[in-house]
Formats: C-alpha cells, structure tokens, sequence
C-alpha cells in the first residue's frame, strides 16, 4: 500500500504542474497603431516571477502627447476599480486586464473613439506586492508604448511581429508542457520498477524465512 501512495506523489505533482503552465502568463508586446475613429487596445503586461505566490498589484497609466515634455496622469486601477484621472479621457478609457482579482497581471486599458490627439507616449507602471508566509515583497514595472494614429487602417511590421511572437510564445510553452509530462512519466515508471524490485525482493526474503522456518521444524522432529 505505501508503495502505491508513493507512486501517487509524483502524479500529482506533474498534474499540478501541467496546470500551472496551462495557466501561464506571456508579456506580449503592445500594437503601436491606431485608426482614427476606431477604438484601441493598449496593452500592458506584467508576469510574475513566482506564480505560485499570492500577489496584490495596482496599475497607473500616463500620457505624454506628441510634442510636449511631462507625462499626465490618465488612469488608475486599484482594488478591482478603475478611474480616469484626465479630463481628456472622460468616457473613453475602459479598463481590458485582469478581471475579478486583485491579482492583476494584465494591466491593458482600451481607448474609445481614437483621435489624433491620443498620438504619443503612454506609460504604464505597476506597482505589485507579492504576500509570503511570513513577510511582503514589493515590487514594480514600467512599460512604454509609443501610440501613432492612422487616418486609414494599415498593418504595420510591429503588430505582424508582435502577433508572431505571441504564437511562438504559446507553441513554446506548449512544447515545454510536453516535454515535462515525458519526463514526469518516466520518473512514474521508474518508481513503478523500484517498487516492483522492492516488493519481489520482500517476497523472495519471506519465502526464504519460511523455507528456513520449515526445515528446522523438519531437523527438530
């Protein structure tokens, strides 16, 4: 019986670990074009290093337009609540991250009826605390994003290579889930034998005990 217990820890850990990767986050990088009229996704990604820990984060954007020299403050996302902070995005920032948590990885905002006056640099930084056992870590990102707006609709080189890179990305954790399981299995067959060896050795010891047993019970009579 303990046997098979110890054949069951490393299939639950592999069973685990397979969900861990199916769940994995991947930074994929903004697109940078818009269409005048159309709305825009601004995307802001940010992976933890330890998924397994439990995390807090907050998310603040800002925007610096074409031609001028100090970033504003345009929106703020804390404790699942989104707030727009600039009057020039009232009613056409909506908040497109991390849904029903406040562990926030995905910190994308979406920008209604683009103009041209959306064209510069935004800035998104998120500020995240990671919540050990007996102490908290705190710790930030920042990402820019360099907005140009299109009077027309176009599909520049960055969005193409950005899309490539979110499927190389995907088939490579894909690849990894794989390669992980192989071996996870082989450690499973490999238990599997050593448990058989240890039990047919068991045997062979008991039936040799016994043989003995029976042969000095013969010589006593």
């Amino acid at each position: 019986m303990s046997a098979v217990r110890l054949l069951w820890v490393p299939v639950l850990l592999c069973l685990t670990h397979a969900w861990l990767c199916h769940g994995a986050c991947v930074e994929v990088d903004s697109d940078t074009e818009a269409v005048m009229g159309h709305g825009f996704k601004l995307g802001c990604i940010s992976c933890k290093m330890r998924g397994e820990v439990p995390a807090s984060a907050t998310v603040d954007w800002w925007f610096r337009a074409k031609g001028e020299s100090d970033f504003a403050h345009i929106y703020s996302y804390a404790d699942m609540e989104g707030y727009i902070m600039d009057d020039r995005f009232v009613n056409r920032l909506a908040w497109n991250g991390s849904k029903k948590t406040d562990d926030v990885q995905d910190g994308s905002i979406y920008i209604l009826n683009v103009s041209f006056n959306d064209t510069g640099t935004y800035r998104c930084f998120f500020d995240r605390t990671l919540v050990f056992p007996n102490y908290e870590y705190r710790t930030n990102a920042t990402k820019f994003i360099i907005l140009n707006v299109l009077g027309n609709a176009t599909r520049g080189m960055a969005s193409i290579l950005s899309e490539i890179m979110m499927y190389v990305s995907i088939i490579g954790l894909q690849l990894w889930l794989v390669v992980e399981m192989v071996y996870c299995y082989r450690k499973i067959a490999a238990a599997g034998e050593e448990a058989l060896r240890e039990s047919e050795a068991e045997y062979l010891a008991i039936t040799s005990e016994s043989k003995d047993n029976c042969a000095g019970v013969a010589v006593a009579e």
